[in-house]
């Protein structure tokens, strides 16, 4: 039975590869992302995802499925409850939170050796995830409903069923949409440097800030100039012991 080209592609896109590498290891790369394909279906792109795959007809044959798990978050706020300045303000105060997302990725081994092939694909999707993690990359998640930039990981974990006849055949992917990016992060000081290097418009003249100088006071450490040498300092009138001058020291 043959499906349609659309079908096709919202399965490329939502099932078999709905997770994108940002950043981390993928910052060297053209587009500077890594599709989860290129980590889950290796061996069947030896010399790259562009020079296409190896028998890869079937859509059931690759090696992960993904599905959305419900409690996804599109909007999720809170309000605040701690006082405000008016009643006005705290009727309509909100806090927004970051938004989550989970994925199941079913694994299951399949055909002669599907066992080994499974340890060597999560044995390295570990390693990858873990380098891409450490090194500040992120995700996109893509979902029927939703695209999900900038993500962070929050946990990868096996989540197969005890009376299943495959060990370990399911996992959970858990992922977090931080409120503050660092692009947004970046975008803020770049706005703010460029409004400091032309300058910003002030009222007044600018003046130290400080206690008010005592000019003309000669008894007041106010008046003392910057260079010591340069000037005589409060107290200068008092003559200084002088060294030698005296009897020795009593016996």
């Amino acid at each position: 039975m043959s499906i349609s080209p659309g079908l096709t592609a919202f399965r490329n896109s939502y099932e078999i590869c709905p997770i994108i590498l940002t950043g981390g290891i993928a910052t060297n790369l053209l587009g500077g992302a890594l599709p989860i394909i290129s980590i889950t279906e290796a061996r069947n792109f030896p010399d790259g995802l562009l020079t296409g795959g190896n028998d890869l007809t079937n859509l059931d044959d690759f090696f992960a499925h993904f599905v959305p798990l419900p409690n996804s978050t599109l909007i999720d706020q809170q309000i605040g409850h701690y006082p405000f300045a008016n009643q006005s303000v705290a009727a309509n105060a909100v806090i927004p939170q970051p938004l989550t997302i989970s994925l199941r990725m079913i694994c299951p081994a399949r055909g002669p050796g599907g066992y080994a092939l499974k340890l060597a694909t999560i044995t390295a999707l570990q390693a990858t995830l873990k380098q891409h993690n450490i090194s500040g990359g992120t995700y996109i998640v893509a979902t029927p409903s939703a695209f999900y930039p900038n993500c962070v990981m929050l946990d990868l974990k096996d989540t197969s069923a005890g009376f299943d006849v495959q060990a370990q055949n399911t996992y959970q992917w858990d992922f977090e949409a931080p409120l503050l990016t660092l692009q947004d992060a970046q975008a803020a000081q770049n706005n703010l440097l460029s409004q400091i290097t032309a300058g910003a418009p002030i009222n007044g003249l600018p003046a130290w800030s400080g206690l008010n100088p005592t000019v003309g006071n000669s008894a007041s450490l106010g008046s003392v100039g910057t260079i010591p040498a340069a000037s005589n300092p409060a107290g200068s009138s008092i003559s200084s012991p002088t060294f030698g001058a005296g009897p020795g020291p009593q016996q």
